[in-house]
């Protein structure tokens, strides 16, 4: 990427791995002068000037209420963001060695406290409106052809759309006077344990306005969801949470709205993906993964009502012994 190397000042001896790739863009490692970098590539156009500038002063707070996350690394010319020839558009960070986080009781305290302290750095954003994709969901009719696709998961789709009319009865638009600027993507593969085990948050690409109740829900199913739910680590998350100051609560359905409409929207889009003809095989292969991967975390309605019970009694004062995140 010559690109790159003229934007950021590299050397001719810089080497670049590829490294994983999310929906939103693919990460490479960058080796040069003895340091060690993370370039992301953005497969869709960057943020808004207003909207990058409120995300650096947000993870500017958030750094200095002891969230760790890699840090921005800015251009020779001082831009953030910048743009090859191509049209392709890359931003820089420091590289950090991460790993999943294991799944037990303590990474969901980790979890909790972490929420609750980027919650507690979050402000309203002037002139940024909720995207639709966040509180809005397809009818049953937009799956029609992937229904009719005859895809492997084609039938188990039409499995789970039998309980798209339960599930969205609760969806409707967010209060605006509850928007907070918020991650918005809080899913196990953009908290991660970095060198000392210790959560590192990354992918910053959905970044927006959300109500916190709503994506603390999110954050719940990201986590701790699927095909048979841990209620308990659930449980010890939003009690994290609370404990570390964290302002939202979780009251009712209402609050389960981001979390059905942004599953329905992403399935959508990826059984789009997947039957596209015009997308490359790579595209398709991620996307067939993808809609595997979410219908087998897509809540049931049964799902929703035992996490609201789960968390309310949450709200009491805390006298478990405390756990070491």
């Amino acid at each position: 990427m010559i690109a790159a190397a003229e934007a950021f000042g590299w050397g001719d001896g810089a080497r670049l791995t590829q490294g994983p790739r999310g929906a939103l863009g693919r990460i490479w490692r960058v080796d040069v002068d003895g340091h060690t970098y993370a370039l992301k590539e953005l497969f869709a156009d960057p943020p808004a000037p207003e909207r990058l500038a409120a995300e650096l002063a947000f993870t500017g707070r958030a750094t200095a209420a002891g969230v760790r996350l890699p840090q921005r690394r800015p251009a020779v010319d001082g831009r953030t963001i910048v743009s090859t020839v191509d049209g392709r558009w890359l931003c820089l960070y420091d590289w950090v060695d991460l790993r999943p986080l294991e799944l037990t009781a303590a990474t969901a305290h980790a979890v909790g406290t972490t929420l609750a302290r980027l919650h507690r750095c979050a402000v309203g954003l002037d002139g940024d409106d909720p995207h639709p994709w966040y509180d809005t969901f397809p009818p049953v009719a937009a799956f029609a052809g992937a229904v009719a696709s005859g895809a492997p998961w084609a039938a188990r789709l039409a499995e789970r759309l039998t309980d798209h009319a339960a599930l969205t009865a609760h969806v409707t638009p967010v209060d605006p006077s509850r928007l907070l600027v918020c991650h918005r993507d809080l899913h196990p593969e953009n908290i991660l344990a970095g060198p000392d085990g210790a959560p590192v948050v990354v992918d910053w690409d959905n970044f927006g306005p959300a109500d916190p109740a709503r994506e603390l829900v999110a954050v719940l199913f990201d986590w701790f969801g699927g095909p048979a739910p841990d209620l308990d680590a659930m449980r010890v998350l939003y009690r994290a949470y609370v404990d570390e100051g964290g302002p939202a609560r979780i009251t009712g359905p209402h609050d389960f709205a981001m979390l059905v409409a942004v599953r329905f929207n992403f399935l959508l889009l990826q059984t789009g993906i997947a039957m596209d003809a015009a997308a490359t095989a790579e595209q398709r292969a991620w996307a067939e993964r993808e809609v595997a991967e979410t219908l087998d975390h897509l809540p049931t309605p049964g799902q929703v009502d035992a996490a609201l019970n789960v968390v309310n009694p949450a709200e009491a004062p805390n006298d478990d012994p405390p756990i070491d995140p």
